[in-house]
């Protein structure tokens, strides 16, 4: 078994190792994975965060020795760059930015130095939602986990990650997570609610927020009406997605 870490700011994961294989996820700097195949140019790997597997290419990651691996397993509390961008200084001394949300554990294990802010403990569950705030118009993007482009299962795990909080990689898995509630009413800020489609399937989950609002993607991060039939976009004057369950994680 190999291991790896995330040198760059940005990696995409595909579904395939092709660079025209469909992003599913990305990868923060930082955020450490077990080599699961390596080939020629591609390296198929599971994520240690969120147990998220796919191809990354050989040039955009950086090997590590087993015991490192694990070292950084074993970091309590973990470090969490808490700028939308902060920067970290190379061993040659050129900036490279990092993103909100990157990993910033043991930089000194890529020869980097980090200065900027973190955040370290489980917060309060109400800073969940300063935190959703600082994602507002970030743009929709397939895979990703960015406030340059976010999806809305990646808007949902970084938020809780940032604050402390472990949660899937999509809707689907994170709907297992916590205690389901009966009514909407029952919610407070920071519960999730999950949406699906016609046949069922989860497909959709955003923040909860007070006064029967709520925080999600779609097209762009927005802050739309909630109800007990779904969410209302008042700029459409139409139901967008249809609420399935709303889920207390903390």
């Amino acid at each position: 078994m190999q291991y790896g870490i995330c040198p760059l700011s940005i990696v995409p994961i595909r579904t395939n190792p092709d660079d025209c294989a469909e992003m599913s996820s990305q990868l923060l700097y930082g955020e450490h994975f077990k080599v699961l195949e390596a080939r020629k140019k591609w390296s198929r790997i599971r994520t240690a965060y969120d147990n998220f597997e796919g191809w990354i290419p050989n040039n955009q990651l950086k090997l590590i020795a087993e015991d490192v691996y694990k070292h950084i397993e074993a970091l309590e509390p973990q470090k969490i760059c808490a700028d939308v961008v902060s920067h970290i200084c190379t061993r040659d001394g050129m900036l490279q930015p990092i993103i909100m949300g990157s990993m910033v554990n043991s930089p000194e294990l890529l020869e980097h130095t980090f200065e900027g802010h973190i955040s370290t403990d489980k917060n309060p569950k109400d800073r969940l939602i300063d935190t959703a705030i600082m994602y507002l118009k970030a743009p929709y993007l397939a895979g990703g986990k960015t406030p340059f482009g976010i999806d809305c299962s990646g808007f949902t795990q970084m938020v809780y990650k940032i604050n402390g909080y472990a949660l899937a990689r999509t809707a689907e898995e994170q709907s297992k997570q916590g205690e389901a509630l009966s009514f909407i009413e029952e919610s407070e800020p920071g519960d999730l609610a999950f949406f699906d489609d016609n046949e069922g399937i989860i497909d959709h989950v955003g923040i909860i927020l007070k006064d029967n609002y709520i925080i999600h993607v779609n097209g762009h991060v927005r802050i739309d009406r909630i109800d007990h039939t779904g969410i209302f976009n008042s700029e459409e004057k139409l139901y967008t997605h249809q609420l399935r369950v709303i889920k207390k994680v903390i």
